[in-house]
């Protein structure tokens, strides 16, 4: 079989929610709050990609990730470059990502131990539809009442830098030493390729492309997989029925029906264009 749905892992968050979002079931209000949904491959080993569901409700911590040269140093697979569809934001979100002027190593690491790295950060109101790329070394940090899909590299290595005066550990050894504390700027938008795709992500870790509703055959080189996420809609996939809120991976040739009114992401690792 081509296509194949993906099982789901909750993940429970201090800054997590409740009230989820459409096509996942909400904790009983006497639970722990959900801050993540991970979909996850039946493969023994570990995929290139990762496929996640985000649901805030308090501001993540300061963080910063890897590059894979940094990771491997470290004895780790990877690094993580990560990006975010932003699918809804309560009036005022916004989301953390670069600093507002370049800072040294130490003005970081003194701003991460007293608490004024905060203020130091580049918060950008977001909204329903934003998009941002946040590449490996950059200081970021999610803010409250979002709901996002985050595409990444498999890893889930994370260096905070600061959490608001939670007891949670802080790694400002690792987190200095990977950062890139400099003002973030987007990378160049692909934008619309060969036919009715937008191609949002071109490498090199992965590429993310968002199509509409309609018929489609995907054809992936042998060997690399791909991820497809519905947003909205539902339809089928070689004969696998799927719906919003789901992810499925494809190998080889797949043939797509989608509803009208569907909207779809898919993503796959590298830079191969298919």
């Amino acid at each position: 079989m081509t296509a194949s749905l993906l099982t789901t892992r909750r993940v429970e968050k201090p800054w997590g929610r409740h009230q989820l979002w459409p096509g996942f079931a909400d904790p009983a209000p006497e639970a722990e709050k959900i801050g993540e949904v991970w979909f996850q491959t039946p493969d023994a080993g570990k995929p290139d990609l990762l496929i996640k569901y985000l649901f805030t409700s308090e501001k993540l911590s300061v963080q910063v990730h890897p590059d894979d040269e940094q990771a491997r140093a470290r004895g780790l697979p990877r690094g993580k470059d990560e990006c975010w569809v932003v699918l809804a934001a309560e009036p005022g979100a916004t989301i953390a990502i670069g600093t507002l002027e370049p800072l040294s190593k130490e003005t970081l690491r003194a701003a991460s131990e007293d608490g004024t790295i905060e203020q130091l950060l580049a918060w950008k109101p977001v909204k329903a539809g934003d998009f941002f790329y946040s590449a490996s070394g950059t200081v970021h940090a999610i803010g409250a009442g979002i709901t996002v899909i985050e595409v990444q590299q498999n890893s889930d290595t994370t260096y905070r830098l600061y959490d608001y005066g939670s007891d949670r550990e802080l790694h400002l050894d690792d987190g200095v030493a990977v950062a890139d504390p400099v003002p973030y700027v987007a990378p160049p938008a692909p934008g619309r390729v060969a036919d009715d795709r937008i191609l949002l992500v071109e490498g090199p870790k992965f590429v993310l492309e968002r199509w509409p509703a309609g018929q489609r055959v995907v054809t992936l080189p042998d060997g690399v997989p791909g991820w497809f996420v519905p947003i909205t809609g539902a339809g089928t996939a070689d004969g696998v029925a799927w719906q919003a809120g789901e992810c499925l991976q494809f190998t080889g040739t797949t043939h797509v029906s989608a509803e009208t009114g569907s909207d779809l992401l898919f993503a796959y690792p590298g830079t191969t264009r298919i």
